[in-house]
């Protein structure tokens, strides 16, 4: 595949999907900020910040396989 046709087809992969994922990262870590100082339940905090590493997660695996050789 040559670079036009890369770029052609890159740009249509994952054009909602980064964003949501940035969204869910900073909503949930805000979330388990929140949570995890107010709450007498650490375990709500823990959820939240579980939700942060897979957003995360996510989002490295998304570039890395959309990254440009």
């Amino acid at each position: 595949m040559d670079l036009q046709q890369r770029t052609a087809t890159g740009n249509q992969h994952g054009t909602v999907l980064r964003p949501v994922l940035w969204v869910v990262l900073v909503i949930s870590a805000a979330l388990n900020a929140v949570f995890s100082s107010t709450l007498e339940n650490p375990l709500v905090g823990v959820a939240f910040g579980l939700v942060a590493l897979s957003a995360i997660a996510g989002l490295v695996v998304h570039h890395y396989r959309h990254r440009q050789d």
